[in-house]
C-alpha cells in the first residue's frame, strides 16, 4: 500500500494513467435515467436519485460511496477511450455488460444499411457488385480486422460462421498432416461448436481415422505428442475468462510438430493481438460478439500468408475458384484468401459488420488492452469487497495478463441474480453451471459504471428479490 488512505492501483490502471491524455466521457454517457422494473442501478453514471439538491450523478455516488468513487470519476475524466463511446447506440438506463456476446450496435449501422439498401441495391440493382464493391468486401473487411490481429490486410477474409470456418482450416490442415498424425487436440473446457465440429469431420465416412482428443486445459500443451496432427484451441475461456498465452503455447506446439487454430471469438476488438509476431499461422473469429457486427454477422478467417497456397478445403464453394465467373466445370482454388470463400457474400449482414469495424478508426490498441485490463481488475475489486458474505466467489484469474475482457463470478442461484440484476437494468449473462458472466467492452464501458453494477449487484443480494419465481423462468437464451 501506499500513503494511508491511498489504493495503490493495479499495473493495468497504472499503464491506463500514463496514457490518459484528459477528456472527460461524452454527454450521453452522463446520463442515467429509470431502469427497467422502475429500479435504478446504485451509485451510477449520472444517476437521478439524490436529495433533490444536484447531489445525484458522479457527485451525488461520491458522496455515497466516499474516495472510491471519487476515484473511479476521475478513471473516467482520464479515460483516453471515453470518446468513443458516443459512436454506440445503447438503450438509456442500461449498464452494458454483455458485449463479450453480442456488442451494441454503432450509430451508423442503421444509416449505412438504409444506404446499401435504397442507393446501391435499389439503385444500382446488380451493378453494385462491381460499381460499389461488394464482390471485394470479404478482402476489405479481412483487411480492416488484420490490425486487431496484428496481421498482414491480405492474411484475413471474413466469411461465413466461426462453425465452418473451423470446418475449413481444420480438414485442410488435416489432409496435409504426415502419416500417423491422425488427433485432433482440444480442452474439455473449449467453446462446444469447436468440438462438435471437430467430432463431425472425424465420423465422416471415406477417410482415414480421425481422434478428437480432450484433455483438461492445464495438460494441454503436455499432450502436443508425435500423434497429434492439429490443435484447436480458444484463447479466452468463455465460462471464467481464462487467457491462454498464444506465443508460449504456440511455440511449444511448434517445438512437437503440431499447427495450432486459435479461436479468437472472446479476443478480437476486446485487446491488443499479435498474432504476427507470436507465431501464430491460423486463427478464427467471430463478428458479432467485441467486433459490434450485429446478430450472427459474418465471422473471420486468418491464414498466415506463406501457408495460404497450401492450403485447400474441401467445401468448395464457387467464389472461392480462382475464375467464378468462368463457370467452369472443375474447381480451381483461387490464389490467396478467396480460396477459403464459399458462397455469396451476404451484403447486408458484410454492411453491418463494416459499421462495428470502423468504430475502431483512431482507437490506440495499447489503451485498449489496457483499459480491459484495469476494469477487469477494478470489478473483481469491488466485487471481493462488496459482495463478501453474500455467496459469491471470482471464477476468473485475477492478473489481467492471465484475462480476458471479462470477469465471471460464481454463485449457487447464478441464474436467477442474474435475472434479478437484468431486471434493475444491469444487463450481462449466465452460463452453466453458477456463472454470472460481466463482459468489458473498453470502448463502452466506463468505471463508474463498474461501480454501479457491483453495488446494484450487492442490492440484489441483500434483498434477496432474486429468489422472486419470475427470475427463475428460462428462455432459450441465457
Amino acid at each position: 500500500m501506499g500513503r494511508k488512505g491511498k489504493r495503490r492501483r493495479s499495473a493495468a490502471e497504472q499503464r491506463l494513467g500514463r496514457r490518459a491524455a484528459g477528456g472527460g466521457p461524452s454527454r450521453s454517457y452522463n446520463r442515467f435515467v429509470a431502469v427497467p422494473d422502475r429500479r435504478r442501478a446504485t451509485g451510477g453514471v449520472g444517476e437521478r436519485a439524490g436529495n433533490g439538491k444536484g447531489n445525484g450523478g458522479a457527485e451525488g455516488a461520491a458522496a455515497r460511496w466516499g474516495p472510491e468513487a471519487a476515484e473511479l470519476a476521475e478513471l473516467d475524466r482520464r479515460d483516453p477511450l471515453a470518446r468513443f463511446r458516443s459512436r454506440f447506440r445503447l438503450p438509456e438506463g442500461v449498464l452494458y455488460f454483455d458485449g463479450n456476446s453480442l456488442g451494441p450496435p454503432p450509430r451508423t449501422v442503421a444509416a449505412a444499411l438504409s444506404r446499401r439498401i435504397t442507393e446501391e441495391w435499389g439503385g444500382d440493382l446488380i451493378r453494385a457488385w462491381n460499381d460499389r464493391g461488394w464482390f471485394r468486401l470479404p478482402e476489405s473487411l479481412g483487411a480492416r480486422i488484420a490490425p486487431l490481429l496484428g496481421v498482414e490486410e491480405d492474411e484475413v477474409v471474413v466469411a461465413d460462421s466461426v462453425s465452418l470456418n473451423l470446418f475449413k482450416l481444420l480438414s485442410a490442415l488435416l489432409r496435409r498432416s504426415p502419416p500417423g498424425r491422425r488427433v485432433v487436440l482440444s480442452e474439455t473446457s473449449n467453446f462446444p461448436t469447436d468440438l462438435y465440429m471437430a467430432e463431425g469431420l472425424a465420423s465422416l465416412p471415406g477417410r482415414e481415422r480421425v481422434e478428437l482428443r480432450l484433455v483438461e486445459p492445464e495438460a494441454l500443451e503436455a499432450a502436443l505428442g508425435p500423434e497429434v496432427a492439429v490443435a484447436l484451441v480458444t484463447q479466452v475461456d468463455f465460462r471464467t475468462g481464462r487467457k491462454r498465452n498464444i506465443r508460449d503455447f504456440t511455440a511449444a506446439a511448434r517445438a512437437s510438430g503440431v499447427p495450432v487454430i486459435w479461436d479468437l471469438s472472446h479476443s478480437a476488438g476486446a485487446f491488443r493481438l499479435r498474432l504476427g509476431e507470436d507465431g501464430a499461422e491460423f486463427a478464427v473469429g467471430c463478428g458479432y460478439k467485441y467486433l459490434n457486427g450485429g446478430p450472427g454477422a459474418p465471422a473471420f478467417l486468418r491464414v498466415a500468408r506463406r501457408r495460404q497456397a497450401e492450403l485447400e478445403t474441401p467445401l468448395r464453394g464457387w467464389m472461392g475458384h480462382a475464375r467464378p465467373f468462368d463457370f467452369e466445370t472443375g474447381y480451381e482454388p483461387a490464389p490467396g484468401m478467396r480460396r477459403f470463400l464459399t458462397g455469396t457474400p451476404p451484403i447486408l449482414a458484410l454492411a453491418a459488420l463494416e459499421e462495428g469495424l470502423r468504430a475502431f478508426d483512431g482507437v490506440d490498441l495499447d489503451e485498449l488492452e489496457a483499459k480491459s485490463g484495469a476494469l477487469g481488475d477494478r470489478f473483481i475489486r469491488l466485487a471481493e469487497t462488496r459482495l463478501a458474505g453474500f455467496g459469491v466467489t471470482v471464477a476468473s484469474p485475477r492478473a489481467a495478463a492471465e484475462r480476458g475482457s471479462q470477469v465471471s463470478l460464481r454463485h449457487p442461484e447464478g441464474f436467477a441474480v442474474m435475472q434479478a440484476l437484468i431486471a434493475r437494468g444491469v444487463v450481462g449473462d449466465y452460463r452453466e453451471p453458477d456463472l454470472m458472466r460481466f463482459g468489458f467492452a473498453p470502448l463502452v464501458l466506463g468505471y463508474r459504471e463498474i461501480g454501479a453494477a457491483v453495488e446494484t449487484l450487492r442490492k440484489v443480494l441483500a434483498g434477496g428479490e432474486y429468489r422472486e419465481p419470475r427470475f427463475a423462468r428460462r428462455g432459450a437464451v441465457t
